[in-house]
């Protein structure tokens, strides 16, 4: 299962919700609302980390003046939550016999809760 997007920053745990790019040949930083797909060359971003990056020296920096929400679902969301709902609907294994049961001279059977006991003779 994939996780959602995280920030590009180093140590940060949070969720991506802005898309930083560099424009080079303008000399022009983006940061905008995080972008569909993960690109090469660009940086996804938490709130805190879009809202206080500065451009370098010399450089415009021009920034989304929304508010930055969570990226909508992915079809990879989707598929990881049917996949852990089918796990849970799974019926549980049987139950393994215990090793006392398995010894010569003591077969027993089970139904359910019960355990059948073979009269002593």
């Amino acid at each position: 299962m994939r996780s959602p997007r995280r920030c590009s920053r180093n140590g940060c745990p949070r969720q991506a919700v802005a898309t930083l790019t560099y424009v080079y040949s303008d000399s022009t930083a983006v940061v905008g609302p995080l972008a569909a797909f993960a690109e090469p060359h660009t940086y996804d971003l938490c709130e805190p980390h879009a809202r206080s990056l500065t451009a370098p020296r010399g450089w415009e920096l021009v920034r989304h003046d929304g508010d930055f929400g969570p990226p909508p679902p992915t079809t990879d969301d989707l598929v990881a939550l049917a996949d852990a709902v089918r796990e849970a609907a799974r019926p549980a294994p049987p139950p393994r016999p215990e090793e006392h049961d398995n010894l010569p001279g003591h077969q027993t059977g089970r139904r359910g809760h019960l355990r059948v006991i073979p009269p002593t003779h």
